[in-house]
């Protein structure tokens, strides 16, 4: 598998297509930018094929550069899908796997997400989303949680840094309804929630936030997020190291059921 930590191929052709266009024009972005309805900062990013353009954004640049639909033509291939590129094979083996193993460090995984929740975590991206951008993503993350409840079922195991469940994403409201999200989930057949506690003096998953999913064909890949980018895993040794690290992990967590009384006490404020 791939390493995806830079723009596709396709962004980054559109992106020097608008910019010689702009150029051969004697045009700098901020005077762009006052042509159409989109920021200087937004057609920097574009050009630098680091933000997929909108069919709106490409309509209006053609029309403001005199491109005659030549960059038009390029919407189907550019055009801004529900997730990252770099994200678009992970959701595809995740919405197939036989069985999901996550360890979540800074915020909870996408699927244990209630939607007032993910929302916050989209609202905290930095650079900042536009906001039909974020209310798309948040649309499609939900729509991933189908796998919670997928026949035949998925395995899944979800470790979660304490941390994490103490992080109050989006206010009161918010982090206590994600809360009784996690409750619900944690009776779920196929599901086993565990917390790692701040207070264990030793701890195998210093080295970050990792995910391991079996594929249709029993093959296990490793997929781990980084700040620009993710990639894969799927070199024996290295399967080999995540899933005794992960199982080590889980050895060291709270087992299911302290874990899921912890954050039952943090909902009573008792924690």
């Amino acid at each position: 598998m791939p390493h995806n930590d830079e723009p596709p191929v396709s962004l980054r052709i559109f992106g020097k297509q608008s910019r010689y266009l702009r150029e051969q024009r004697g045009m700098t972005r901020r005077e762009l930018s006052a042509l159409v309805p989109y920021s200087e900062s937004l057609i920097a990013m574009v050009e630098r094929g680091e933000r997929p353009p909108k069919p709106g954004y490409v309509d209006a640049i053609d029309a403001a550069l005199g491109a005659n639909g030549l960059l038009r033509v390029l919407i189907p291939d550019v055009a801004e899908k529900h997730h990252p590129a770099w994200a678009e094979e992970y959701v595809k083996l995740q919405a197939e796997a036989l069985a999901l193993h996550a360890y979540s460090t800074h915020f909870l995984h996408g699927l244990l997400q209630t939607e007032e929740y993910a929302r916050a975590v989209f609202r905290s991206v930095r650079p900042s989303m536009e906001d039909d951008e974020i209310e798309r993503s948040v649309q499609a993350r939900l729509a991933t949680q189908i796998l919670l409840t997928r026949k035949p079922s998925c395995r899944m195991t979800f470790v979660l840094e304490e941390p994490a469940l103490l992080r109050k994403m989006g206010g009161q409201a918010v982090w206590e309804g994600e809360l009784r999200n996690l409750v619900k989930l944690s009776e779920l057949h196929n599901l086993q929630l565990q917390v790692m506690p701040l207070a264990r003096e030793t701890h195998a998953g210093l080295d970050g936030p990792m995910t391991l999913l079996e594929t249709p064909e029993h093959q296990t890949i490793g997929y781990v997020e980084g700040q620009q980018g993710s990639y894969f895993l799927t070199e024996p040794d290295d399967i080999s190291a995540m899933s005794h690290r992960y199982g080590t992990i889980r050895s060291q967590a709270l087992d299911a059921e302290a874990s899921r009384a912890l954050i039952q006490r943090l909902l009573a404020g008792e924690a």
